[in-house]
């Protein structure tokens, strides 16, 4: 089972690495109806039903009715696969659209807890974006519990893991936060929703809304100072 303890072996993330063109050749000897896509899609449905401690490249051929070596035209390790597979399961997250600039002459009053936004509707303000979007990674981890531990075992750098951070980042730049101040509130969110993770499935889902409101009323506080 791959976990964050798993260092023995220097490795380079799959986002990092460039894989050189198989020779013409060599090409036409690769299975048909394989590729990349169709692997890493494999690999979420097999973790989803087998879990993470049983997962292999041999489970996973057979899953796709080739042989193991068949896989390794497309990918270099087991690794790489999984880091594949967490992005595309992060790309399932909804994210919410970049906030419209807030005046800073009207600062945002402290946000009121409440329910979760309307299915189909979008809060303007930025504690409801906050909340749905904290809401959704939590439901994305019950959907695929090994998420939570691969996040931990990788450097989670995929262009899905990207975009999350960066819908992260333009919700905190529109709290009104001082500069200063925003790194540590996004350290705070990060870790909240990572932290989450584990507990996800059992953890009640009264007590995460009411720690994610003080989450929420933590980082209004101090962009009211």
């Amino acid at each position: 089972m791959v976990t964050a303890a798993d260092p023995e072996e220097t490795r380079t993330s799959v986002w990092l690495t460039a894989r050189p063109a198989a020779p013409a050749r060599r090409r036409s000897e690769a299975p048909s109806g394989l590729d990349r896509e169709r692997i890493t899609a494999a690999t979420v449905r097999l973790l989803d039903a087998e879990g993470l401690g049983r997962f292999s490249m041999r489970r996973l051929a057979a899953e796709l009715g080739v042989t193991a070596m068949s896989l390794y035209w497309y990918v270099d390790t087991k690794h790489d696969l999984l880091e594949l597979a967490l992005d595309r399961a992060l790309g399932e997250l909804a994210l919410p659209a970049a906030p419209e600039p807030k005046p800073e002459a009207q600062p945002e009053a402290p946000p009121v807890p409440g329910p979760e936004a309307v299915p189909g509707t979008v809060p303007a303000a930025w504690p409801g974006r906050l909340r749905v979007l904290a809401c959704g990674y939590r439901k994305l981890l019950v959907a695929h519990p090994w998420v939570a531990p691969l996040t931990a075992a990788y450097p989670n750098i995929g262009p899905h893991a990207r975009a999350f951070d960066a819908a992260l980042q333009r919700l905190l730049d529109a709290t009104g936060l001082a500069e200063a101040r925003r790194t540590g509130a996004h350290l705070a969110v990060s870790y909240f929703l990572h932290g989450c993770g584990g507990a996800a499935r059992r953890l009640p889902e009264r007590d995460f809304r009411l720690a994610l409101d003080v989450l929420i009323a933590g980082v209004a506080g101090q962009a009211a100072l």
